[in-house]
């Protein structure tokens, strides 16, 4: 497979958005329940605790390893409900379109990717703890999705950049490789790699694929987090990739040919629902797969992050699949880092507690060089250490820190794919043009008796930046991951809580005239600006 025009570039490595500056004092108001006191109650347990939570995070494991010993769920379509069905995707986005509310929509969308196993069913037993494997014996259930033959016309005619957009990967005799050239994928190069043995990974198809577009922007609304997705090509009889596990949430979808996949319980609790993905491993590091199936055109595997995997192809077929991903840093931990951060900062603030110095002396029995000694001062600074800790939550700032969490995933989120009736209602569809040399249709207004909503239950959101409130809104988001800076605009005091009741009237449609604000004018004015801005649509076209 050496081929000596092969100049192995560096993986595509997404960039990490910056944290949000910490929250500030003036918009953290939040009631915070004290927990019960536990039985041990110590900051730093002893050696022997340390040895006991062990073995009982040991235990915890293995009956969770236990639960996950026969994870294949080879779903039967003919004894499941039946969900949103159709011929193609197309004719079921063309169903799901007629659906008003979005979040109905989502949850219909999700349906049928993983029918026929009910939803409610999947996050309650399977979601986060098991792989499933879904055989439909249907080749045409996912058509339309994606196809090599979209593939071929994204190279031909979008500015694919190898390893921006499209990796070029081999993995043979246990060595996983990387042979991305600089410069623009064209046909010519990419598809002689792949004759040669080599697989393809487009990294965003979201961003060339209408129809992959679609489906993960409604998507990402049922997962409340980034809804992601790559697409893999692999030649018949070659693997692409080394045994590894994910930080996301894979949902692997089968388009075409089939391909052998072997998936691994977590080799221990540190690798249960990781924080970040692995490195690659060698066939020896990760013991016996606890699901081993051929997956074919129709066919679903879901796995959680941190269970291992690789997938090989047969040697009569190639397989191309899109793996559709979500939950990337999307943990308690997650949400902890940004309120227990911004908690000490509160307490700092406002309790003199935790601006008392230091015992002048403390390096002198506490640290890990002194963590075995007998001393009644180390019990003296751990007690202080504990009563601070046991004060924190009073000043956690958890409101603020979903906000927080909630503008990373507004910033993180696809623009809409507009509904033939959204696209009507919405500005993007308001009657104004050029006709005959002049412009018509500027006589359409709204009034206080127009009815208006939110475009989207999640497409806008209201969050305090200290000082001034801020709507947050994904409509002008671009396709390609944080190519535009954050989208938000500022709400004026007079009007926060006519934007709050819009946002929480949402799927029902209000008249203007019934926000909350000072006079009709304000009422109007309002209605035009988040018109005017694509964040709410009207519930017929507006006529002049």
């Amino acid at each position: 497979m050496e081929r000596k025009h092969m100049s192995a570039f560096s993986l595509y490595q997404a960039l990490q958005p910056q944290l949000p500056p910490p929250v500030k004092k003036a918009n953290l108001q939040v009631e915070v329940k004290k927990k019960s006191k536990t039985k041990s109650s110590k900051i730093i347990p002893s050696k022997a605790q340390l040895r006991a939570e062990r073995r009982k995070r040991k235990r915890k494991l293995l009956k969770s390893v236990q639960k996950t010993e026969d994870p294949i769920v080879t779903a039967d379509v003919n004894k499941a409900e039946t969900c949103v069905n159709g011929e193609s995707l197309d004719a079921v986005l063309v169903e799901l379109g007629s659906i008003s509310n979005s979040r109905e929509r989502a949850t219909q969308m999700f349906q049928w990717l993983i029918h026929p196993v009910p939803a409610a069913h999947f996050f309650r037993e399977t979601w986060e703890k098991k792989p499933i494997y879904v055989q439909r014996r249907n080749p045409d259930y996912y058509k339309g999705l994606f196809s090599t033959a979209e593939f071929d016309r994204i190279l031909r005619e979008e500015n694919v950049q190898f390893g921006v957009n499209l990796d070029v990967t081999s993995y043979t005799n246990g060595k996983r490789e990387t042979h991305n050239p600089p410069g623009r994928a064209l046909p010519f190069t990419v598809w002689d790699f792949y004759e040669s043995g080599c697989s393809l990974r487009l990294l965003n198809p979201q961003a060339f694929s209408h129809t992959v577009w679609n489906v993960l922007s409604v998507l990402q609304e049922q997962f409340g987090s980034m809804a992601g997705a790559n697409v893999y090509l692999t030649p018949p009889g070659t693997q692409g990739f080394a045994p590894h596990y994910d930080d996301i949430e894979a949902f692997v979808v089968q388009l075409e040919g089939k391909k052998h996949w072997r998936v691994y319980s977590p080799r221990s609790e540190n690798e249960v629902l990781p924080v970040l993905s692995s490195p690659n491993f060698d066939q020896s590091d990760i013991g016996k797969p606890i699901l081993d199936v051929v997956l074919e055109a129709g066919d679903l595997l879901y796995f959680p992050r941190g269970f291992i995997h690789q997938g090989k192809c047969l040697p009569d077929a190639h397989s191309l699949h899109i793996t559709i991903s979500s939950f990337q840093k999307n943990s308690w931990g997650d949400l902890m880092q940004k309120v227990v951060t911004a908690a000490l900062e509160i307490a700092m603030e406002e309790d003199v507690e935790f601006r008392r110095g230091l015992p002048l002396d403390y390096l002198t029995y506490m640290g890990v060089q002194n963590s075995d000694k007998e001393d009644p001062r180390r019990v003296k600074f751990l007690s202080q250490m504990e009563k601070l800790m046991k004060k924190l939550p009073n000043y956690a700032p958890v409101d603020a820190a979903v906000d927080q969490k909630a503008k990373d995933f507004l910033h993180d989120c696809l623009p809409p794919v507009l509904t033939p009736d959204e696209f009507a209602t919405s500005v993007q569809g308001a009657s104004v043009r050029w006709v005959n040399g002049r412009v018509k249709g500027t006589a359409a207004h709204i009034t206080t008796q127009t009815l208006i909503r939110l475009l989207r239950a999640g497409c806008a959101r209201l969050c305090s930046d200290g000082d001034a409130v801020h709507l947050y809104y994904t409509i002008d988001n671009s396709r390609v991951y944080h190519k535009e800076e954050p989208k938000s605009w500022e709400v004026q005091a007079e009007h926060t809580d006519a934007v709050e009741f819009l946002i929480h009237s949402y799927p029902s449609f209000v008249t203007v005239g019934s926000l909350p604000c000072d006079s009709a004018q304000d009422k109007i004015a309002l209605a035009e600006l988040l018109f005017e801005k694509g964040i709410i649509h009207t519930e017929e076209p507006l006529q002049s």
